[in-house]
């Protein structure tokens, strides 16, 4: 009983003298999920994924009406630097955002970046010409920057036992965000001429016809900005008179008891030297396997929606918008449910780099059946297409998961928040060439279409899983190493 108030009465001391551990404080004390913290990453997350691929489903009749495209097999190129603009703004500004979330906290940069999606999200909608739709993307993409600072957030919000699930929550709402944005952008686009009984020709949605989708994402992140000032802190600091170094109890006894002899021996944790993040093999290892991971998984995102909705005559499957967003809310679904009852089994099962591995090798065959699913008709082209985009979105999220793993395990906490913006500016990179590279390579695969070899939409998904391989043959030994703590 005496060993207990001595034990109770040291970790009183302790967070006394560290305000900043409120956080750490709950952790301790709390039994069980946390479930409120999960919600509210699961939310911040989604409004900040949302608007990235909302405008796929429409982009291709987006460029078709702003008249910028003088050949209907150019629309895909002009697609490609719309998609490419937000991931390049994100490159110039990713390191800034991380910086600024180790030294001020993750909860500010949570803030602006869901207050930039409500401002520049709104004005993409109501583009009249292609250099405002490319410039207010770019612009999102810059002060967009809260996706290393969450999965930063996440990392420190959660128990050791709930970590996986924790990071599994960035990654499962952010591939959800990046679904069921494309699916209302389908549902909403050009409300006027899909629901005709409730929009109006003269209305502004009407002579918007893609601002619907924009407005009621930038209304669910209006609300969510609101309520992420209630969010705790995680960034957790010493202040200055508290000389300790870990959490063991003979740190905090010495602490309580007033004892400060060595306090010229110690550090604060702002004394002590950071890592030079660059020289970090196990962090930038898993940074570069995540970037050829997002390349690819970009350029799929943009060319599944220009391939679905481009006629028949140019290999395409004439899909609607509607259709595009059915599919896409099919696969969202799909994804949420594994999430929450299969990926953190599976993840306890094989770890993080298998995952990755087995995610990868069974993406290629899955992929190459693209062409010849496309071939079916009717019923059995819907059932078919559903299947397999379901299946290709569960193996990218449980990918994905796995590298958020393995980078934050790379670094100690202090240092989080710089190494995710390392991460987001070299993924940013490599999802701006996605969408460019995904345009010009569909622009071109369309113009192919009797090609003794790989004709047509067999080229494009024979190139993506090249790039699908490398990055399976990047998770092995030497290449990908692992921290040893």
């Amino acid at each position: 009983m005496a060993e207990e108030s001595r034990e109770a009465l040291l970790k009183k001391v302790y967070y006394e003298n560290c305000p900043g551990c409120k956080v750490e404080q709950r952790k301790e004390l709390q039994r069980g999920l946390p479930i409120k913290m999960l919600v509210a990453v699961w939310l911040v997350v989604l409004s900040a994924a949302l608007p990235i691929s909302s405008l796929f489903p429409f982009l291709y009749f987006m460029i078709r009406d702003l008249h910028i495209a003088k050949r209907e097999e150019d629309i895909g190129y002009y697609a490609g630097y719309v998609g490419a603009s937000f991931m390049i703004g994100r490159v110039l500004t990713s390191i800034f955002w991380g910086v600024v979330a180790d030294r001020y906290g993750r909860k500010p940069v949570i803030i602006i970046g869901i207050a930039a999606v409500v401002i520049f999200n709104t004005l993409f909608g109501l583009s009249v010409n292609f250099w405002m739709a490319i410039s207010t993307r770019f612009l999102l993409g810059c002060l967009n920057g809260l996706l290393g600072p969450i999965k930063a957030y996440a990392s420190e919000a959660f128990r050791e036992e709930h970590q996986a699930l924790g990071m599994s929550t960035v990654s499962v709402a952010w591939g959800i965000g990046l679904i069921i944005g494309p699916a209302l952008g389908g549902f909403l686009a050009q409300p006027a001429d899909k629901y005709p009984n409730i929009f109006s020709q003269n209305s502004i949605f009407g002579r918007f016809p893609y601002f619907l989708p924009c407005l009621c994402i930038s209304l669910f992140a209006f609300g969510v900005c609101i309520a992420s000032f209630w969010l705790p802190e995680t960034l957790h600091k010493h202040n200055g008179n508290t000389r300790l170094q870990d959490d063991s109890y003979e740190a905090l006894e010495t602490a309580s008891y007033g004892s400060f002899a060595n306090e010229g021996k110690q550090k604060t944790e702002e004394q002590i030297p950071k890592e030079n993040l660059f020289k970090n093999w196990p962090l930038m290892s898993s940074i570069i396997v995540y970037c050829v991971y997002s390349l690819h998984d970009m350029a799929y995102t943009e060319i599944f929606s220009l391939w679905a909705v481009s006629p028949r005559k140019l290999g395409g499957l004439s899909f609607s918008t509607e259709n595009v967003g059915e599919i896409l809310a099919i696969s969202g679904f799909g994804l949420f449910v594994f999430q929450i009852t299969l990926y953190p089994f599976v993840e306890r099962l094989l770890g993080p780099v298998m995952i990755a591995r087995i995610g990868g090798i069974i993406t290629i065959p899955l992929l190459s059946s693209y062409p010849f699913i496309a071939m079916l008709s009717g019923f059995s082209l819907y059932l078919m297409l559903n299947i397999a985009s379901v299946l290709k979105n569960v193996l990218s999220i449980t990918i994905v998961t796995g590298m958020f793993i393995l980078q934050n395990k790379a670094v100690d906490q202090r240092q989080r928040g710089a190494a995710n913006g390392i991460s987001m500016t070299a993924m940013s990179l490599f999802k701006a060439i996605g969408p460019a590279a995904g345009g010009a390579l569909f622009s071109w695969a369309q113009t192919r279409l009797d090609a003794a070899i790989l004709p047509g939409s067999q080229m494009i998904f024979f190139i993506l899983n090249v790039v699908e391989a490398i990055a399976v043959l990047m998770t092995f030994k030497p290449f990908l190493t692992l921290r040893h703590e």
